[in-house]
């Protein structure tokens, strides 16, 4: 699968990076994936409801040790 955008959202706490991908989609086509990496718990129903939200489908969302891997197909 091909990422067109990775953000880093590490250390960023609630609502921060919903808010950051939210801009950072803006600037994307629609269709584009963006990867999103974050360590807030909170971005764990967050994410997934700015999506739903949104229009974006979130491909797909893991874990890998203390961070959360998202990656967002823009709408």
């Amino acid at each position: 699968m091909q990422i067109d955008d990775t953000l880093d959202a590490t250390g960023l706490l609630c609502p921060l990076p919903v808010l950051k991908a939210r801009k950072r989609l803006q600037q994307l086509a629609s269709g584009a994936v963006l990867k999103i990496v974050a360590d807030d718990p909170a971005a764990i129903v967050d994410v997934p409801h700015f999506c739903a939200e949104a229009g974006h489908t979130l491909i797909d969302q893991s874990q890998d040790g203390a961070q959360q891997i998202y990656l967002i197909r823009k709408g």
